[in-house]
This record gives C-alpha cells, sequence and structure tokens, in this order.
C-alpha cells in the first residue's frame, strides 16, 4: 500500500471509524503531543499517512489512526456546517467500538477555552501568555481516561531525569508490551500496546532493575496496581477529587497525581508542584527571577482554574529559562 492510496483502503478496511468536528481551529499533535513519552514511545507512531496509537480499552487492545484533514475538499459545495478541520479515526481490533466512541474526549471535545479566551479575563493575562495563545487557537487538553496508562510511565519519572525514565519505559514495553492489533500489516510495524496492570504486576524484579527502575518506584507501581480497578474507575470522578484518591496510595503525591490528570481528565489547572524545573520556569518567565513552589502558586493564583492552561501556553511562547545563575532549592514532592 503506497502513502497515496492509504487513506481510502485504511478507512475501508478498519473495524471502527468516526469523523470528528473540532468546530474551529485545530492542531493534531500539539494537542495529543502530552500523551507521547518522548519521540521514542512505541505505543504510537508518526507517519505521513497518520498519527497512530495503540492502547487497551476494557473490551481489548486497539489501534487507532489519526488524520487530520480540511473537510472542503469532501464538503457539499455550499454547505457551510462542513467546511474547516476534521480527525477521522479509524480503528482496529478487539477494542475498535470502544476506542472511537472516546475519539472526541480524547482529542479535547470537552476542552472548553471560552472563559479562558473571555476578553476580561484574557486582559488578566501577561502578554507572553496571550501572544502565545493568540498564535495556538488550535491546541486543546486531551482527556484519555486511562487511568493506568498515564499512571504507570508518570511513576517511573518520579526523581529521575526524563531521558532516564523514558529509558526504561521504553525497555519495559518492548520486553512486556504486546503488538498492536495490525502491526506490521495495516498498523505500523514496532506499534506496541503498554502492558495492562495485570502485565506490570507480573513483571519480575530483574526486569525493573535492568530497566533502571529502583525499588521504590517499582513498588510504588505494584502498589497502585493491585487496586487497578478501583483505579481505573477515579477517571469518573472530578480530576480534583481523582487526584486527591491517588494520593492515598503510598508512593503517589502531588506531582504524581497533577501529571496523570492532566492527560486522564484534561485538568485545566492541575500543577505539578514539585517538579525539578516547573517552578524556576515559571518564574523566570513571569518576572524574570526564578522562583519556589510556594512563590509559583502565587504568581498563578490570579489565573486559578486555568492555571494549567497558562502553563501551556507559556510552554508554547518559545520563552527558555535562563541556564546561568545560582540555582534555587527547589522542594521535591513526586515520590511523596
Amino acid at each position: 500500500m503506497t502513502i497515496a492510496d492509504a487513506p481510502a483502503r485504511l478507512a475501508a478496511a478498519a473495524d471502527a471509524s468516526l469523523r470528528w468536528h473540532p468546530g474551529g481551529p485545530y492542531d493534531l499533535h500539539r494537542t495529543l503531543g502530552i500523551l507521547m513519552r518522548g519521540n521514542g514511545d512505541p505505543s504510537f507512531s508518526s507517519r505521513p499517512d497518520g498519527l497512530w496509537m495503540a492502547f487497551t480499552t476494557p473490551e481489548g487492545p486497539v489501534t487507532l489512526r489519526l488524520t487530520l484533514t480540511d473537510e472542503r475538499a469532501g464538503g457539499r459545495p455550499g454547505d457551510r456546517a462542513a467546511v474547516g478541520p476534521c480527525v477521522d479515526a479509524q480503528a482496529w481490533g478487539p477494542g475498535s467500538g470502544a476506542a472511537v466512541a472516546v475519539v472526541p474526549r480524547l482529542l479535547g471535545g470537552a476542552d472548553d477555552w471560552s472563559a479562558f479566551d473571555e476578553p476580561s479575563f484574557a486582559a488578566t493575562l501577561p502578554h507572553m501568555v496571550r501572544e502565545a495563545r493568540r498564535r495556538n487557537p488550535d491546541v486543546r487538553l486531551p482527556s484519555t481516561g486511562r487511568m493506568v496508562d498515564s499512571l504507570v510511565p508518570t511513576i517511573l519519572e518520579q526523581k529521575v531525569t526524563v531521558i532516564e525514565a523514558r529509558r526504561g519505559f521504553r525497555y519495559l514495553m518492548y520486553r512486556h508490551g504486546t503488538a498492536a492489533p495490525g502491526s506490521g500489516t495495516i498498523a505500523p510495524p514496532g506499534l506496541l500496546v503498554r502492558p495492562t496492570a495485570e502485565g506490570w504486576l507480573r513483571i519480575p524484579s530483574w526486569e525493573w532493575h535492568k530497566a533502571g527502575v529502583g525499588p521504590q518506584r517499582s513498588a510504588t507501581v505494584m502498589r497502585a496496581l493491585r487496586s487497578a480497578v478501583a483505579l481505573e474507575r477515579l477517571a469518573c470522578l472530578p480530576a480534583a477529587e481523582a487526584a486527591a484518591k491517588m494520593q492515598t496510595i503510598p508512593g503517589i503525591g502531588v506531582w504524581t497525581a497533577a501529571e496523570v490528570v492532566q492527560r486522564t481528565h484534561g485538568c485545566p489547572d492541575s500543577i505539578a508542584v514539585g517538579d525539578y524545573h516547573l517552578a524556576a520556569y515559571v518564574g523566570a518567565a513571569l518576572t524574570g527571577r526564578r522562583t519556589d513552589d510556594a512563590g509559583m502558586l502565587a504568581l498563578l493564583e490570579p489565573w486559578t482554574g486555568h492555571r494549567q492552561r497558562v502553563v501551556r501556553m507559556l510552554g508554547l511562547s518559545g520563552f527558555r529559562k535562563p541556564t546561568f545563575g545560582p540555582r534555587m532549592t527547589i522542594q521535591d514532592h513526586r515520590g511523596h
């Protein structure tokens, strides 16, 4: 199958499909990029024929292909409702129906920026944030609803560098992930589904060691996933309540919970308190000076309810924190 004829053939071969209209500007890759654990995440593949991802649903594994198109080419003349960007989704595997049903939520369909963009509120935002939002009206906050898929790699990132964590995640994926439905035929070769809760629990201690995951982090994963059914139910709760309940599990603190609900719930307000770099970055961006967690929260307090949106726009502004000068000690809550 060539790239040119891929769309029609893939659509015809899909077990389930859906076309979703965002109702405005939309950027597929920047919206879903937060879900990837680096460019080498084996559960994602970005190719000219679409953004591919594989995951597990309650009905089983699925391969999902997403493509952003402009419906002007296919809409009927004069049908203004059909004009604009849309995302085509095709799914393969036992979980196809379940995956397609949640595609709008996954793509940020429930993410409402209207209050953030309201002129009186926008006027209170720093110029850097307003300008970033003006240039990026097409970014949404995605919601996966998959707690285990988000929690495990987040725990692996506790108290280590991102490079170390992602190296360990890839090792465990290649050893214990499973081939995505259609991998190597319909789907890209090497596309993998992350282990289920039962799969993670079966990983022996020496494999965690080979992945560079210390006993504290692997023990946290084991503790959390012994209650995987209850954990997945948190997806139905409001983000703040889900985050609070996660923190009742020893080893899961405010940083981990915030990082999870940003992805599972598309939470517009959760802030990763205890991150090695975030407080210093926010402080430098908003005041020109580094700060600590308390200082970051004070700076963001005027925009409570939208603090994650502010941070996301800062990240898209192009601002880079100076790397010189004295370092401040930032309290680390990631493993607490």
